[in-house]
This record gives structure tokens, C-alpha cells and sequence, in this order.
């Protein structure tokens, strides 16, 4: 019976892939026909403005996607999700060199959370163990004075330490409750000898979780006699005990035993934060939830995401909605918000209504810990081009719960505020290094299509061809020896962009939202050349934006801007010298009136939106306290 279900299970699966495969070749292909042919739908007169097959086929994307939001925020809306209060929740905190005033914020959020505090643990993990890096501690220490606290400053890490400790280690005689620690690991001991282990995702998926074998222990009667032979016969230095810093067992007993603890341990980089709290728990919570150290948590933000996951067992794990915290800051941390806000409640919240959330982001995240604690080595050593991957941790660790088959939600119920660059270049420098773990993560995702809606099938291939489709027009129009041409790709980019923020008017119910507007420039001047940097430099790792106490000096990124603006340049420059030698070039009487109207309508747009901006949203965002009353 077992194999005739096995056999049956191999069938669905050929099939599902065939089918999703199959689906995503046809929307590539017409969606490359739409765009190369350019037959046109409707023309002027003078057959001066066009709008063909492709402007139709992305209006139609944006009218579904933002009608399965709209879909979504009703359901969650109605609410009525009942919790249970049983569910253990362990709340990391990952940390690195942050601003001491959005650590206060985030600490003292965390602080005030409303969730049983018998079932909540609370775990910081510090990337760095310097002296400079004291400060978060000590300020832990301060906020949570009351609690069960507890601290250690690890000299090492789970994957770099020094041997030396360990030869001195094993000369002495270890306690019985330290080997039971060390040998209750989650991974076969043969299998994380090297640090690298892969699960395999055909055999861990919903439908046979519960029958997946669990993890690896060593019995208690070898336990008996382990100390004996520790002395009398010591481990090779490549055996698994001897491939493991002894101190870690300190932290994994403090992090076990304490409900509010704090880690200082050596420079490894985000990743390696994450997985100290990850390790360390074990199996000893049923969620974990996942926070940065400049995100500060709305009271009830845990509790309306245990009641997702709790509503349903095929819910791996959950996201909740990101605003920003300094939007006040600048013109970059203001259209920031904006973004988030529609990344957040339009685009994920149309994946949530087909339970498949590509990113379930850093700073707020809940995730069942049973099912994380199975790939969490192979999370760990992603590598990709022979580079183990650092940042991109959060959008690997969704595509890790979607390559089990379980899904992932979204809800705007749970809410939290995070800081955002408020200076361009590390705007940039962050948004380069997005951009390198989306493509990344683009590619493993697709080998899990075929496990879940055919939505996501279709929006990865429509997001993912996007950037490419919108240079080639870019560049194409401004090298076509029409001004008016030049025109009007900016005018269709400038209207598409505010029908977009009328909609999110409406959907929030705040007019602010209008000035995304104005966000389109943004992403033409800035984000679209970046793409291609990124892609090419895809295999750089590294924090990608500094700590927040450090000024930016990565000024590369601003060469593919250069470029670009080179190019852009170069195809008016053109325009402008063919249309004054080559008569065919020259504009018509009506495409002159075009042009003078558009130019005029685009300028008129542009001052009224900045007059808008100074007048409204400088004035009510002077102090930092007011960024409340723009975020409804």
C-alpha cells in the first residue's frame, strides 16, 4: 500500500510540473509577443499616440492584482481569528551596530508585547563581540532589568571559533547535563560534521510531514558511558565534538533556560546571527519569530500572527505589514513609505489570498519552528555560484517553507515600524543588494512552482521579465528621432503610475498615497539600472547596507546610474540632431501641438506635486513625532 501511494504521489507530481511548466512557457510567450509585435488597439487620428496589445496586458495585471488585494483586505478586515494562548513563541532580535534610539524603540516594543509572557521568550543576538558593541547589551540589560535575564559574550560563533578551546576542553571531564546538550543536535551527527546539510524537499513537505522521520538523537545509554570514553579515548579533531565549540553549549543553555537573553558573539554577518537564535532553541518553542533591531512592533503584532498560523495547519508561515519609522527624514525615507505600503498591502496581500508570499520579510516574520528546525542548515549554507549567500536571509527562508509545499501568509492586522536609508547612496547600496537576493531567489523559487497556486507561476515570469521589457522601450524611444516619442513614454509611465496611487487612495483611505506618484521617476532614474548592476554582481555578499552608526563609502552603484543617464542622454541627443538633418524626422503640425500639451501637462504635474509635498507633507512631517498622522 505504502508503495502504491508512493507511486501515486510520483504521478501528481510529474503531472503538476508538466502542467505549471507548461503554463508558464504560454504566459512568457505572449506576453513576448505582446511586446515585440506591438499591434496596436486604439490610435489618434494622426496616428501620433498608440495603445497596443502589451499597455493592454499590463493594465489587465494591475486591475487583477490590485482586485485580489482588495479581496484579501476584506477578509482580514472581518478578523474573528480566534488564539488559543498555548503557543510557545520565541522572538529574535538580530542586531549590528544599530542607532541606540531605534534599539530603546524596538526593545522597549518588544517589551510591551501583548502575548502570555510565560509563552514568549525573547533572544537578541548581537553581531559583534567588541567593545563598541557593549552598548546594545547594556542597554538589554537595562530594559529588561525586571525579567529573567540572561547574557554572554561569546567569543565565537556556531561556524568560526578557535580549536585551541577545544583541545583544553576536552582535557577535562564534562558534566552529564552538557552531554546531553551537545548530542541532542537537530541534524544527523555523520551529516553536520562538514556544517552542510541538505535536506531532501521531495520527502519533507506537508502532505507527509507527520510522517517524516524526526531528528537524530543519541540515546541515553550511550550518553552513560560517553564521558568514560571522552577521557580514556579523545575524538580526532575531525569528529563532530571536536567540530564544535564547547561554549556554545552555554549559550544554547541560556537561551533554553532564560525567557529574556542576550548574545554578543564574533562578526559572522546577519545569516549567522539568525541561526545562533535558530540553533540554539532547538525544538524548544512552536513558532519563532523574526525582528530587526531597528523595527519597533505594535503591541498586539505577535498575537495576530500566532492566530494565522493556528488558523491552519498548511500555513508554514506568516508576514505582517512594514511602515516606516523615519519617514520624516528625507524625500527617499518618505517615497520609502509609500513603496512599502504597496508592496506590502497590494502585492503581498494578492500572494496571500493564494497563500503564496514570495518574501516574508526580516522584520516581522512567524514561522513554525518545527518545520524551520528541517532546513535550517540547508538555509544556512546557500551557496550560489560557488559564494555562500548572506544577505537575501529572509527571502530564502520563505522559499525554504514554499519548497516543503506549505504556505505563506500575509496579514495587515500585524503591524510594525522599521527604518529605512534616508540618504540616496545607501537607499541605494540597500536596494542594489534586494535586488541581487530577488534574482537570486527567483531562480529556486521556480523550482517549487509546480507545489503551489498557479499565481505565483505567473507573477514571478511578470516581475521577473519587467526590468528587461521596460529598459528595452526606454531605450528604443529615446534613440527613435521623435521628440514626441520621448514624450510619451514619460506621460504613459506618469499616468499608469498615478491611476496606481489613486487606487492605493482608495484601498488605505489616505490621500497621501497619491504622492507615489511620483515614485515612477524614481524607479526609472535609479532602481532600473541598478538591476543590471546587481545581476552582475550577484555573487558579491556581504551586509550590503552598514550599520546604522557608520556613514556609507560604497559609491560603485552610482556607475550603472552614470551609465544609464549616459545612455539616456546620448538617445535625446540623437533625437535632437536627426530631427534637425533628416526631414522624415521632422515633427507635423499636430505632433508639434502633442508635444507642447504633453510637455506642458507633465511640467504642470511635477509643480503642483512638489508644491503639494513642501506644503503638506514637510510641513506636517517636521518632527519626527508626527509621522503618526500620515500612517493610517
Amino acid at each position: 500500500m505504502a508503495d502504491i501511494q508512493k507511486d501515486e504521489r510520483a504521478w501528481v507530481g510529474v503531472v503538476r510540473r508538466t502542467v505549471t511548466f507548461s503554463f508558464a512557457f504560454i504566459v512568457l510567450a505572449g506576453v513576448l509577443w505582446a511586446f515585440i509585435d506591438s499591434i496596436p488597439l486604439a490610435t489618434d487620428e494622426f496616428k501620433i499616440m498608440a495603445f497596443g496589445i502589451y499597455g493592454a496586458f499590463l493594465s489587465t495585471h494591475l486591475i487583477i492584482q490590485s482586485f485580489f488585494a482588495y479581496l484579501e483586505h476584506r477578509k482580514m478586515r472581518r478578523g474573528g481569528l480566534p488564539c488559543s494562548y498555548t503557543k510557545s513563541v520565541a522572538l529574535t532580535i538580530s542586531a549590528y551596530q544599530e542607532d541606540p534610539v531605534y534599539l530603546r524603540e524596538c526593545l522597549e516594543s518588544v517589551k510591551n508585547t501583548e502575548y502570555p509572557p510565560d509563552k514568549l521568550r525573547i533572544i537578541m543576538v548581537i553581531d559583534g563581540n567588541s567593545p563598541d558593541d557593549q552598548y546594545m547589551m547594556d542597554m538589554f540589560k537595562e530594559i529588561f532589568a525586571k525579567e529573567d535575564v540572561g547574557t554572554y559574550i561569546w567569543k565565537n560563533n556556531y561556524h568560526h571559533w578557535d580549536k585551541d578551546s577545544a583541545e583544553k576542553f576536552h582535557g577535562d571531564i564534562m558534566p552529564d547535563d552538557h552531554l546531553y546538550q551537545t548530542n541532542m543536535n537537530t541534524v544527523p551527527a555523520s551529516k553536520e560534521r562538514n556544517g552542510i546539510y541538505e535536506e531532501m524537499n521531495e520527502d519533507i513537505q506537508y502532505d507527509n510531514h507527520m510522517a517524516h522521520s524526526g531528528p537524530y538523537t543519541i540515546g541515553m545509554e550511550m550518553q552513560d558511558n560517553f564521558g568514560d570514553q571522552l577521557k580514556e579515548d579523545p575524538l580526532p579533531i575531525f569528529t563532530e565534538i571536536e567540530m564544535e565549540d564547547p561554549t556554545r553549549m552555554e549559550v544554547e543553555t541560556l537561551i533554553r533556560t532564560k525567557r529574556c537573553v542576550c548574545i554578543m558573539q564574533k562578526w559572522g554577518g546577519k545569516r549567522e546571527v539568525m541561526y545562533t537564535a535558530f540553533k540554539a532553541l532547538g525544538d524548544s518553542v512552536d513558532y519563532i519569530q523574526v525582528c530587526d533591531s531597528d523595527t519597533k512592533l505594535e503591541p498586539l503584532a505577535t498575537l495576530e500572527l500566532v492566530k494565522v498560523l493556528e488558523s491552519n495547519d498548511r500555513y508554514g508561515a506568516v508576514g505582517g505589514d512594514v511602515r516606516i519609522l523615519n519617514l520624516s527624514d528625507s524625500y527617499i525615507s518618505f517615497m520609502s513609505s509609500l513603496r512599502y505600503w504597496i508592496a506590502f498591502n497590494v502585492e503581498r496581500a494578492c500572494q496571500s489570498y493564494f497563500d503564496c508570499v514570495s518574501c516574508i520579510s526580516g522584520p516581522l516574520g512567524l514561522y513554525r519552528n518545527d518545520l524551520l528546525q528541517t532546513f535550517l542548515e540547508s538555509w544556512y549554507n546557500q551557496k550560489f555560484l560557488g559564494t555562500h549567500c548572506t544577505f537575501g536571509d529572509d527571502r530564502h527562508l520563505t522559499n525554504r517553507m514554499l519548497s516543503i509545499g506549505y504556505a505563506t501568509k500575509y496579514t495587515a492586522r500585524s503591524k510594525c515600524y522599521s527604518e529605512t536609508p534616508a540618504q540616496f547612496l545607501r537607499w541605494l547600496n540597500q536596494q542594489t543588494r534586494w535586488t541581487k537576493s530577488y534574482f537570486r531567489e527567483w531562480l529556486y523559487n521556480a523550482l517549487w512552482w509546480h507545489k503551489h497556486h498557479l499565481w505565483m507561476t505567473y507573477e514571478s515570469i511578470i516581475s521577473g521579465i519587467f526590468p528587461f521589457f521596460v529598459t528595452a522601450t526606454v531605450i528604443k524611444l529615446f534613440f527613435s528621432c521623435h521628440l514626441w516619442d520621448i514624450m510619451w513614454v514619460l506621460l504613459t509611465i506618469q499616468l499608469i503610475a498615478t491611476v496606481k496611487a489613486l487606487y492605493a487612495c482608495f484601498l488605505r483611505g489616505n490621500m497621501v498615497m497619491i504622492f507615489m506618484s511620483l515614485y515612477a521617476v524614481l524607479y526609472m532614474a535609479s532602481l532600473l539600472p541598478s538591476k543590471y548592476f546587481a545581476i552582475l554582481t550577484m555573487n558579491k555578499s556581504s551586509w550590503g547596507t552598514s550599520g546604522r552608526k557608520k556613514m556609507v563609502g560604497n559609491y560603485i552603484p552610482l556607475l550603472p546610474l552614470s551609465i544609464w543617464w549616459g545612455v539616456l542622454f546620448a538617445g535625446l541627443l540623437y533625437t535632437i540632431i536627426m530631427m534637425s538633418l533628416c526631414t522624415d524626422c521632422r515633427l507635423i503640425d499636430a505632433e508639434k501641438n502633442y508635444l507642447i500639451y504633453g510637455a506642458a501637462a507633465y511640467a504642470g504635474y511635477w509643480i503642483l506635486m512638489v508644491a503639494l509635498y513642501w506644503l503638506w507633507i514637510r510641513r506636517c512631517c517636521r518632527k519626527r513625532s508626527d509621522y503618526y498622522d500620515i500612517e493610517n
